[in-house]
């Protein structure tokens, strides 16, 4: 859950915050199910609303993985930032 980022085209990644409600992880193990969300600073949301290009993704080790958003998950996000 601390590994899962979203990256803007041409800036920072924005690692998630997880469960803030309660801990749901320990030493041995960690939950099926995890709470996120991710802070933008202003760039990252007009360049959201400008159309760039955002990756979601996982950088954990044993799980490297990305996966470009498509154009109506992303037209849906650039209203909801507003």
């Amino acid at each position: 859950e601390d590994r899962l980022f979203v990256e803007v085209e041409g800036m920072k990644r924005v690692f998630a915050i997880a469960d803030e409600d309660l801990d749901r992880s320990n030493d041995e193990k960690t939950s099926a199910v995890h709470f996120v969300r991710f802070e933008f600073d202003r760039a990252m949301v007009n360049a959201i609303q400008a159309g760039a290009a955002v990756k979601l993704g996982c950088d954990h080790t044993h799980y490297p993985y990305h996966v470009m958003i498509g154009m109506e998950t992303l037209a849906s996000l650039a209203g909801d930032l507003r």
